[in-house]
C-alpha cells in the first residue's frame, strides 16, 4: 500500500469516526438537550436520563478517538484547528464537563430547585457543543484566517467573534437541529406514553426543519461563498510541502467535485431523503425506521461537507496557497501504516462491543419502572 493510498484511507477513516460520533453521541446529546423541552415532570426527565445512561459515556469515546486520530494522522490540521478554534474548543470542553457532573449530582439532593438547575446544566452541556460543531464546519467551508511563516510557524489572524458569522451560525443551527432530531427518534424507541408521543411530534417537525436548513445552506454555499481549487502542485515525491501549491478562490468551487463525479449528488440527495423519511416514519410511528433514517441523514450531511471540500481539510482565507489538504498535511507513511493496522484490529472490536451493549440494554423505560427503582437509577 503506497503513501497516497494511505492518505486517502485516513481521510475516509476520520470521516467514519466523525460520523460514528454524530450517530452515537448525537442521540444522547439530543436527549439531554431536550430535558427541559419535552420532559414535563421529574419522573419523565429521569426516564430520559436513564434511557441514555448506559451509553452516553461510551459514545463520548468516538469524539476522543476522532481527536486522537486527527492528532496522529493530520498533525498540522490538529495544530491549526487548536490555534484557530481554541476558545471555541475550550467552550465546548467546559460545556461537556456539565454532562457527567449533571448525571451524577442531579439526584443527590431532594430539591426541585436543585434538580432543575442540573437539568438546565445538562441541556446546556449538550446543546452548546452541538451548536459549536456546526459552527466549526461552517467556518471551514468559508476558509480559516491562518498562514505559515518562512519556518512554517502557524499564525492565526482571526478572533472568536469572527467565527460567529451568519453562514457558520446557520451551519450551527443545522447541527443542533440534527442532534435534537436524533435524540427525539431515540426517545421514540426507549419511552412510552406521553413522552413518546411528544417525541414523535418533535421528530416530525425537526426532520423537516433539518431538510429545509440543509438545502438553504447548500444554496447559500453555491451562490454566496467562494470555494477553493488547487491550480497546481509541485511534485515532491510524496513528501509534505504544505505551502508549495497554487490555490485559487472561485465562486461555487465547492460544487466542482459533483461536476467531475455526478454520482456524488447521491450523497446530499440521500441526506434530504433521510430527513423526509424520518418525518414520515415518526408520524407513522415506525420508530426503528425513524431512528435509522435520522442516522443516515446525519451521516450524509457530514459526508456532503467532506466530498464538497475534497481534497481540502482546512482552507486558508488569509493565504489560499497555505491551505491544508489531505495530500500535504499528513503524518509520515510509517505512522499512517501503524495506525491503519491498529484501526483494523480495534475498530471492529469496538463496534462489536457497542452493538452488544445496545442489545443487552434494549427495551423501553417508563415512569413506573423509574419509581420502582428510585435508589438504583439516575
Amino acid at each position: 500500500m503506497d503513501y497516497e493510498a494511505l492518505r486517502f484511507i485516513w481521510w475516509l477513516l476520520i470521516g467514519v469516526l466523525l460520523i460514528g460520533f454524530a450517530v452515537t453521541d448525537g442521540f444522547d446529546m439530543g436527549v439531554a438537550a431536550l430535558l427541559k423541552v419535552i420532559g414535563n415532570s421529574n419522573d419523565e426527565r429521569r426516564v430520559m436520563i436513564n434511557a441514555i445512561a448506559p451509553h452516553w459515556d461510551g459514545n463520548q469515546v468516538w469524539l476522543i478517538t476522532a481527536g486522537g486520530a486527527l492528532f496522529a494522522a493530520w498533525p498540522t490540521v490538529y495544530a491549526a484547528s487548536f490555534s484557530g478554534f481554541y476558545l471555541a474548543l475550550m467552550l465546548t470542553l467546559f460545556a461537556l464537563f456539565l454532562r457527567p457532573i449533571g448525571f451524577e449530582y442531579r439526584a443527590k439532593i431532594d430539591s426541585e430547585t436543585w434538580r432543575s438547575r442540573w437539568d438546565w446544566a445538562l441541556t446546556a452541556g449538550s446543546a452548546i457543543p452541538a451548536l459549536i460543531f456546526g459552527v466549526a464546519f461552517g467556518n471551514l467551508l468559508q476558509g480559516v484566517p491562518f498562514h505559515f511563516d518562512d519556518i512554517l510557524r502557524l499564525h492565526y489572524t482571526g478572533s472568536f467573534w469572527a467565527l460567529l458569522n451568519p453562514f457558520a451560525l446557520l451551519a450551527g443551527v443545522l447541527s443542533l437541529l440534527m442532534f435534537v432530531n436524533h435524540g427525539a427518534t431515540y426517545l421514540q424507541l426507549k419511552t412510552e406514553g406521553g413522552l413518546k408521543q411528544r417525541s414523535e411530534k418533535l421528530a416530525t417537525l425537526t426532520s423537516l426543519l433539518c431538510a429545509v436548513v440543509f438545502v438553504l445552506a447548500g444554496v447559500w454555499l453555491y451562490m454566496g461563498i467562494d470555494g477553493y481549487v488547487i491550480n497546481s502542485i509541485i511534485d515532491t515525491n510524496g513528501a509534505n510541502r504544505t505551502t508549495e501549491k497554487t490555490v485559487a478562490m472561485v465562486s461555487a468551487a465547492w460544487f466542482s467535485n459533483y461536476g467531475k463525479w455526478p454520482l456524488l449528488w447521491l450523497v446530499p440527495a440521500l441526506g434530504i431523503a433521510g430527513f423526509a423519511l424520518c418525518a414520515l416514519a415518526s408520524k407513522g410511528r415506525r420508530h426503528v425506521l425513524a431512528f435509522v433514517s435520522s442516522a443516515l441523514a446525519m451521516a450524509m450531511v457530514i459526508l456532503t461537507a467532506g466530498v464538497s471540500m475534497f481534497p481540502f481539510v482546512m482552507p486558508s482565507s488569509s493565504v489560499p496557497a497555505h491551505s491544508l489538504t489531505m495530500w500535504d498535511a499528513t503524518a509520515s507513511e510509517t505512522t499512517l501504516m501503524i495506525m491503519f493496522v491498529v484501526a483494523c484490529i480495534f475498530v471492529p472490536l469496538i463496534l462489536a462491543y457497542t452493538a452488544w451493549s445496545y442489545f443487552v440494554m434494549r427495551g423501553r423505560l417508563n415512569e413506573q419502572h423509574i419509581r420502582d427503582n428510585s435508589h438504583s437509577l439516575y
